[in-house]
């Protein structure tokens, strides 16, 4: 199976998506110590700086993303489907989820939805070549 743009584009969100908790955890340590952010969450436990939380929510919006989006990408590369729109798909999904991490973070709302939608649509071009490839 050739390494192909869209396993590199996939490659790269999945790196960025894995390292996305780092802001929010250094934050929580910053406020409320080491200890808090390993501690189990209940009852008292600290309530994050809302720009914290959003990009807490921020990294758990980017993994839902990527469970619709890697397979597609893994599926295209099986069947070795690989086209000029697909790649263009793919590296637009991933400057769009870039753009909505930093943009959902910041609390930007309008521009997020625009952002989540230009991954969303790209993820939806990626399906829709899988699918004529497959008639």
């Amino acid at each position: 199976m050739p390494y192909t743009s869209e396993l590199h584009a996939q490659v790269l969100i999945t790196t960025a998506t894995a390292l996305m908790w780092v802001p929010y955890v250094c934050g929580r340590m910053a406020t409320f110590g080491i200890l808090a952010p390993i501690g189990n969450p209940g009852p008292g436990y600290s309530v994050d700086a809302p720009l914290m939380d959003r990009a807490r929510r921020a990294h758990a919006n980017a993994v839902e993303n990527l469970t619709v989006f890697a397979p597609l990408v893994l599926i295209a590369a099986m069947v070795g489907l690989s086209t000029p729109v697909m790649a263009a798909a793919a590296w637009t999904y991933v400057v769009a989820r870039l753009i909505h991490y930093v943009i959902y973070a910041a609390g930007i709302p309008f521009v997020r939805t625009l952002a989540f939608l230009a991954g969303a649509c790209s993820t939806v071009v990626i399906g829709i070549a899988l699918l004529v490839h497959g008639l």
